[in-house]
């Protein structure tokens, strides 16, 4: 897969290119008629929840400082937000049902410890068929877990909230004539001699 054109800011952080001005100036204004000019903003469902709003303060802080606070990202900056909210919510409720399982993992050892054999054996299919249950009810937690951690990791990838999109926009590090080929350097080496 080719290398994306490198934006207009990394172009002109490097100070030189094969461009012309001209080229130079229609990408910058390409750039620019992709972006709103308007700030983002947080939707109200994302402000009445307190772990979404957090997220989406956070997020709206980090693209303020690379300048790509915009609200062409609003949909999906929020979207991220209530879903990160959504994760934690899950995750949560699957910490509720581990801990409600050792509770009465607990409590039933307790009550059955002196019991007869054959009503303890009656209970113990009865909370045998309870902690499948539970345990179904957290698998199910951990599937939407799942899911979700997919959806927020998709949603990273295409916004620039990963290392691996953020590095796409690095300017190369370009290397001396040199030590591009050693076949050439050994040549002006050559002609400086003669």
């Amino acid at each position: 897969m080719p290398t994306p054109p490198k934006p207009y800011a990394v172009i002109q952080m490097e100070g030189r290119s094969h461009r012309t001005k001209e080229e130079m100036k229609e990408r910058k204004q390409a750039e620019e008629s992709l972006l709103s000019g308007v700030k983002l903003k947080e939707r109200p469902e994302v402000r009445a929840e307190p772990a979404a709003h957090k997220e989406f303060l956070r997020i709206e802080k980090l693209l303020t400082k690379i300048e790509k606070n915009d609200a062409i990202y609003e949909p999906v900056i929020n979207r991220f937000c209530m879903i990160q909210a959504e994760c934690k919510q899950l995750e949560e409720r699957r910490e509720e049902f581990y801990q409600m399982t050792l509770e009465l993992r607990e409590s039933f050892r307790e009550i059955t410890g002196d019991m007869d054999p054959d009503k303890k054996a009656g209970l113990l299919l009865d909370f045998s068929r309870e902690m499948a249950r539970m345990s179904a009810s957290m698998l199910n937690c951990d599937k939407q877990i799942q899911a979700k951690r997919k959806m927020l990791l998709d949603i990273e990838k295409e916004n620039v909230m990963t290392i691996a999109a953020a590095l796409r926009s690095i300017p190369k590090k370009e290397k001396d004539e040199e030590e591009d080929d050693p076949m050439t350097a050994l040549l002006k080496k050559r002609q400086r001699v003669q």
